[in-house]
């Protein structure tokens, strides 16, 4: 493996974990993304020389640590905190330093910490998602910004806004005790479920999957679910992340080219998986009362106990879908809904769903309206929209399985315009 493509595998492996420890040990959030940052840059100049290290992980936390160190002793008021956080390696002087420990909940796990911090209910909950998917999957802000359907700059304000707020008001980096839990239960799902969709199907980028980063929500997940073992949302987040993660093998080609889920191979889903996510999917609904989370994870059984594509129950899953828009009233949920609805009522009855939303600007709505256009037989027109979804979508595997798409249809197009050529009667001329 050569070095930039081991430091890029250690920034997605290990970004979490050692923004996680810093902000732990320095309580400055800036200062911790800064150093971490330094800590890849210097990772790209020295293991060239020296070698990748044994264990990466460890070695960008002290790196990224001494540069914290070095940039607090340099003014009076890093040079207080610096000896509150009894900061370490490579500085005797200052001893050993400080493990994670546990809090009040009795959880060790700095990543899970830094998501609690996050979420704490002074912050506006948009701000909170957005921050943990900074800090915690080191996700771009342009990258946050297209998952929350939101320009750049605003999404720039928001981070900025946030980290000062959590300063100012000094809030603690801790997970709550147990009976302050419930107050951020929704935020705090709500950001392992963005991570994890991050890493299952990426925003931007050259490849469609990060199965590092939906790897590591998932096991966040199961510790929220360890933690909350009555909260049958947790439950229904770890189900449905379970029940998806299942695919992640099928989802694209050897090329890396999404896969459409029909297509799929399902001989090759993760049988494992998916009987446990459906165990605790079971688990939840036994508690009665549903939530959005239950109700995807739902959706999700529906497609993974199908044994072949024809035998999935499209009826059942737009009925889903027409209880979750209760819960979550969001284009996307239509958007998903029509879809359904077009497989179990034929593609005019997607279409005229499809008019109806709002959507300018996302790739799906005009993949979708060209898929049930190609379905239909109008295939110029499904050309066209095809090549709309192209220009919009953010990763290469997504283009690529555009283009050929487009290849396709317009292939097909061609061949019906021939036939009708070649079936017309010849014209005649006075």
């Amino acid at each position: 493996m050569d070095v930039e493509t081991a430091v890029a595998e250690a920034f997605r492996e290990e970004w979490g974990q050692v923004v996680a420890t810093l902000i732990r040990i320095t309580g400055d959030w800036d200062l911790a993304e800064e150093c971490a940052q330094e800590a890849f840059a210097l990772a790209l100049r020295t293991w060239p020389r020296d070698g990748v290290p044994d264990r990466p992980g460890a070695w960008l936390t002290t790196a990224a640590r001494n540069r914290a160190t070095d940039r607090l002793r340099r003014d009076a008021v890093g040079a207080a905190k610096l000896r509150e956080a009894a900061l370490v390696p490579d500085h005797p002087a200052l001893g050993p330093a400080p493990g994670p420990g546990p809090d009040d909940s009795g959880v060790t796990d700095d990543r899970l910490r830094l998501i609690f911090t996050c979420c704490h209910p002074a912050l506006a909950t948009e701000a909170q998602v957005a921050l943990a998917l900074r800090t915690l999957a080191g996700l771009s802000t342009a990258e946050i910004a297209r998952a929350f359907l939101v320009p750049e700059a605003t999404m720039s304000q928001r981070l900025v806004r946030v980290k000062r707020k959590i300063r100012h008001a000094r809030i603690p980096y801790r997970v709550p005790p147990a009976h302050l839990l419930p107050e951020r239960t929704a935020a705090v799902l709500g950001v392992l479920y963005l991570t994890f969709n991050e890493g299952y199907s990426a925003s931007t980028g050259p490849d469609l999957l990060r199965p590092d980063l939906a790897a590591e929500a998932l096991r966040l997940a199961r510790v929220l679910a360890q933690l909350m073992p009555d909260e049958p949302e947790a439950l229904g987040l770890l189900a449905l992340m379970l029940l998806q993660h299942a695919r992640r093998a099928t989802r694209v080609d050897a090329d890396g080219v999404l896969v459409p889920l029909e297509e799929q191979d399902r001989r090759r889903w993760d049988t494992t998986a998916i009987t446990e996510g459906t165990r605790v999917l079971e688990a939840a609904l036994r508690r009665h009362r549903p939530g959005p989370y239950q109700i995807q994870a739902a959706i999700a059984a529906c497609h993974a106990i199908a044994a072949d594509a024809s035998d999935t129950d499209w009826p059942q899953i737009a009925g889903l879908y027409g209880e979750l828009r209760k819960h979550v009233p969001s284009a996307i949920v239509e958007l998903n809904r029509a879809i359904a609805v077009g497989m179990a009522d034929g593609p005019a009855a997607a279409l005229a769903l499809l008019d109806a939303l709002p959507l300018e600007g996302y790739h799906l709505l005009p993949a979708t309206r060209a898929d049930f256009l190609r379905r239909q037989g109008r295939y110029a027109e499904a050309a066209l929209w095809y090549e709309k979804a192209r220009d919009l979508a953010g990763t290469e595997a997504e283009r690529t399985y555009l283009t050929r798409r487009i290849s396709e249809v317009v292939s097909v197009a061609g061949d019906a315009v021939r036939r009708v050529g070649a079936a017309r009667p010849p014209e005649e001329h006075p």
